[in-house]
C-alpha cells in the first residue's frame, strides 16, 4: 500500500495479507493523532498552542509527550545536533509553511540566522505530564514525530506477523517479509528509477537524510531543511545524504540528520554508537560505515 501524508509519500507491506486492514487502521490512527498533535503548520494543533506559552507548566497529552520524548532521546545521542528548539532558525530560513506550499511559492527573503536555544530551554516533567518552554523557544518536532510513527505503526503490527512502514524516507522494520528478509531500496534522492541498490533487513529502522531533498529558495540561495541548530544556517557539509540502520526509527533518523552536520566525522559517530550506514558525498563517492548490508541491484 502507498500513501500520502504531509506532503510526504509512504507505503505499508505486511507479511500476511490478512492483517493489511488492521495495519490500515492503525497507520491513521497514528497519523492522525500526531497530525493533530505536532504539525506546526494547523494553528489548531497541540504544538502550535505549546508554543504559544513561555515560561509557565503545559500539560501535554500523551501524544505529544511521547513527541517529545522522542525528540529529547534524538538531542541526547547526537549531543545537540538533532535539536527540537530549531523553529525559529527554520521560519528565519523561509520554512514558515506547509512544504508543498513552500515549494510554489517564489523565492522569500531570509532572516537573521541565530543559535538554537537548545533542550536546556526545555523542562519536561513526565510525572506530571508537563512541558515548561523558555521565553524564544519553541519546538519542531517533525523529524522524529514521522521516525516514531513509523515505529508505531510497526510495533502495532509485529504481534500479528511481519511489517514494514515507511513515512517519507524513515522505515520501520520488524520480523519477515512473504518470503524472507524484507528487501529495502535505498534512494539518494525522492526521484525513484528502480534501479537503487536495496538490502536485506531483518528489523529495527532505517532512515535517510538528505540537503538535495525538500529544498527551496530564500536570499538567492538554495536552502534545505536540515538546520545546524549551532548556528541557524542549513547544512552545508561534505556529506549530501546519509542513510542509517539502527533498532528503531527514531535513532535511526536521529543520527541520518546528525551525520549531515558531522560531516568527515559522520561514520566515526555512527560506528561508535554501534550502528551502520551509507553516506553519499558532494562528488558523488559512497562511503559504507559498520556493518552496512551488501548492496545488490537486484533481489530475486
Amino acid at each position: 500500500m502507498n500513501f500520502q501524508t504531509w506532503g510526504l509519500s509512504g507505503s505499508l507491506s505486511t507479511e500476511h495479507q490478512q492483517d493489511m486492514a488492521f495495519a490500515e487502521e492503525r497507520l491513521w490512527h497514528w497519523i492522525d493523532a500526531f497530525d493533530a498533535t505536532c504539525n506546526r503548520f494547523r494553528s489548531d494543533s497541540e504544538i502550535s498552542l505549546l508554543n504559544s506559552i513561555h515560561d509557565q507548566p503545559v500539560p501535554v497529552s500523551d501524544t505529544l509527550a511521547r513527541s517529545i520524548d522522542a525528540a529529547l532521546l534524538a538531542s541526547s545521542i547526537t549531543g545537540g545536533l538533532c535539536d527540537p528548539t530549531i523553529l525559529p532558525a527554520l521560519v528565519a530560513l523561509g520554512y514558515d509553511r506547509d512544504y508543498d506550499q513552500l515549494a510554489k511559492a517564489p523565492p522569500r527573503k531570509l532572516g537573521t540566522a541565530a543559535p538554537a536555544p537548545g533542550i536546556t530551554a526545555v523542562t519536561f516533567d513526565r510525572n506530571n505530564q508537563t512541558v515548561r518552554l523558555a521565553p524564544g523557544c519553541q519546538l519542531d518536532l517533525g523529524a522524529s514525530a514521522k521516525a516514531l510513527v513509523a515505529d508505531l505503526v510497526a510495533d502495532d503490527i509485529a504481534p500479528l506477523g511481519g511489517v514494514v512502514v515507511e513515512v517519507g524516507g524513515d522505515v520501520a522494520v520488524r520480523g519477515r517479509g512473504p518470503s524472507g528478509q524484507w528487501v529495502i531500496g535505498v534512494a539518494d534522492s525522492l526521484t525513484i528509477t528502480g534501479s537503487e541498490p536495496r538490502i536485506a533487513f531483518g528489523g529495527g529502522g532505517i532512515a535517510t537524510s538528505s540537503t538535495t531533498a525538500r529544498t527551496w529558495s530564500a536570499g538567492g540561495d538554495v536552502i534545505n531543511h536540515i538546520v545546524d541548530p549551532r548556528t541557524g544556517n542549513c547544512a552545508r557539509g561534505p556529506i549530501t545524504t546519509a542513510t542509517v540502520s539502527a533498532s528503531s526509527c527514531v535513532i535511526a533518523n536521529a543520527f541520518s540528520t546528525a551525520a549531515l552536520l558531522w560531516g568527515d566525522d559522520a561514520g566515526f559517530h555512527i560506528a561508535q554508537a554501534g550502528w551502520s550506514g551509507r553516506l553519499v558525498r558532494r562528488d558523488g563517492s559512497v562511503e559504507f560505515v559498520g556493518g552496512w548490508p551488501h548492496e545488490e541491484e537486484n533481489f530475486e
